[in-house]
């Protein structure tokens, strides 16, 4: 990623509707080979260092229960799909209507690095600009775990970021 990963100004993501949701698209790179950002994303013990707590099984068809720092979600999810090292596919579930997300992982060899893409789909239209600005949060204390630094502050970085995100929302364009 590169050492402008915390500027105000540096958006990764876009945001559109599909099926009457959202979606919301990042793509960044990252300085490190494909296996180590693999590993950030799928061992518990380096997911609890940038993301936040997940108990249970990671694999294909595995199921889990989470708490991620920075956004405080909270709730269950199964894999669906892993293919190491380049694809992760899993759906997350909180109680209520329409809390059911997908989000999608491809990991690209880009040089002596990988570029991560990620998607997540199935946000309430109205929130969509909020999750935004939170998984590009998400996406920043990966990079700066993979630096060997730690999570930001997520709160003042969620208020740097947010009307930027607003401006992207399909509804706001």
């Amino acid at each position: 990623m590169n050492s402008d990963a915390t500027a105000a100004d540096r958006i990764i993501g876009t945001l559109r509707t599909e099926d009457g949701h959202g979606v919301v698209h990042m793509q960044d790179r990252f300085d490190t080979e494909i296996d180590d950002l693999w590993s950030a994303l799928t061992d518990p013990a380096r997911l609890a260092r940038w993301l936040g707590e997940f108990d249970g099984d990671l694999r294909q068809g595995g199921e889990f229960t989470a708490r991620f720092y920075a956004s405080e979600w909270q709730g269950n999810g199964r894999v669906d799909a892993c293919d190491p090292p380049h694809h992760l596919a899993i759906t997350t579930m909180q109680a209520g209507p329409a809390k059911q997300h997908t989000i999608e992982a491809t990991l690209i060899p880009d040089g002596d690095g990988t570029t991560l893409i990620l998607e997540e789909r199935g946000m309430p239209l109205n929130l969509l600009a909020a999750y935004g600005a939170g998984i590009q949060i998400h996406i920043e204390d990966l990079a700066a775990h993979l630096a060997g630094h730690g999570r930001c502050d997520a709160r003042a970085r969620w208020n740097q970021l947010h009307p930027a995100y607003e401006a992207l929302a399909p509804e706001n364009r």
